[in-house]
């Protein structure tokens, strides 16, 4: 059975990488870009850092930050009006996932118009939009090497995923610098959100052997080294692991897809705003733990590639140090559960059928080794005030 892979058109990986931005630019043919980012990525200096590596080959370019954390139909709406009232002829988007999700978003509703519902989830996009550069600052989301994108919509409060290649960006810049002044809390969340990818992935119904052979490759880098960084933020070596990690866990499950622990954690993130790699990693040892039964030697397999087993550990021995593992991360991290973070419990009875309902709308249940029904998602949710 063959597989189609779908890859960046350039890949820049290492130290000072985002010096490549303007030749790639120039191989594009473009010399208009928009940098799309957040009001940090400002602050912390590397827009303007970007502009004066642009502006030595004679490019200038202006930057639209008013991206939000988990965007929004509104919130791209105002990027789309933006762009079209300038007509660049590109986008340079740099920050977390979020700002790379929106100027996916940007970039083909800048072009062929229309609201961002009218693009989700089972219409493949395959249409070519403004041209992206992804030049991600965090390690985690895998979004610059991804042909899909999450947008809220306002009215309905549904998390949307976008799928198609035309939302896959043409270069990512992977320059784990930009990673070096990350806050402990998004490393953490950003690294676990990596790791769940490389474990879907791995395990997905739909995993084949090239997304085997980035997942296990992504656990491999990611799980010495994400406490590494945690603990010391300055540790270069375990800082471009974790970002080359987050990369290939990204090139895995593009194509090989996520399962339950993205399915469930959407609605988390649409109903209690909790950011993406939290909700995962609030889910992942439990939902791990659910799903082994299924596929007991490829989650052994994780255990080991992860440095959680070692080779010669048996399939049973090797799961319990799995789940033994992931809950140790989460403490080391200090992941809450959702009554830590703050959620209501009477607001989470009345929407738990809902988030269940949208948890299995959203496809990615059904990639899972463990096909959970409806009750069964219910029942996975309220273990998460434990």
């Amino acid at each position: 059975m063959s597989h189609t892979i779908l890859l960046p058109r350039f890949l820049e990986v290492g130290k000072n990488a985002r010096q490549k931005i303007p030749h790639i630019l120039k191989s594009l043919g473009c010399n208009k870009p928009l940098i799309i980012t957040d009001q940090m990525m400002v602050k912390l200096g590397y827009i303007a850092d970007i502009q004066k590596i642009l502006k030595h080959e004679n490019i200038e370019a202006d930057f639209f930050d008013q991206t939000i954390p988990e965007p929004t139909s509104s919130s791209i709406e105002a990027g789309v009006q933006f762009i079209q009232a300038h007509q660049y002829d590109s986008i340079i988007a740099v920050g977390g996932g979020s700002p790379i999700d929106s100027a996916k978003a940007i970039g083909i509703l800048g072009r062929y118009g229309g609201k961002i519902r009218d693009y989700k989830f089972p219409r493949q996009v395959n249409e070519q939009g403004l041209p992206i550069i992804a030049v991600p600052t965090t390690a985690g989301t895998g979004s610059e090497a991804t042909k899909f994108t999450i947008i809220t919509d306002d009215e309905s409060n549904e998390k949307m995923l976008c799928v198609g290649a035309g939302f896959m960006p043409i270069a990512a810049i992977v320059d784990y610098e930009l990673t070096l002044s990350l806050p402990a809390r998004t490393t953490a969340d950003t690294g676990i959100d990596a790791l769940t990818h490389a474990i879907e992935a791995y395990t997905s119904k739909k995993a084949n052997l090239y997304s085997d052979t980035q997942a296990l490759e992504a656990m491999r880098l990611i799980g010495p080294n994400l406490k590494k960084v945690y603990f010391d933020p300055n540790d270069e070596a375990a800082r471009e692991a974790l970002m080359l990690g987050a990369t290939l866990a990204g090139v895995a499950f593009n194509n090989a897809s996520v399962a339950l622990v993205h399915g469930m954690s959407r609605p988390i993130g649409a109903f209690f705003h909790v950011p993406h790699g939290l909700s995962n990693a609030m889910l992942l040892p439990m939902i791990i733990e659910y799903s082994i039964p299924a596929e007991p030697e490829k989650y052994a397999n994780c255990a080991k590639a992860m440095g959680a087993a070692q080779q010669n550990d048996s399939i049973e021995s090797a799961n319990a140090k799995l789940i033994e593992a992931l809950k140790d991360i989460n403490t080391s991290l200090q992941v809450p559960t959702l009554e830590a973070f703050g959620a209501d419990k009477q607001y989470f009875d009345e929407v738990v059928n809902t988030m269940a309902e949208q948890a299995l709308a959203s496809g990615s249940p059904s990639n899972n080794p463990r096909l959970p029904t409806k009750e069964e998602i219910v029942k996975l949710y309220q273990q998460l005030w434990s």
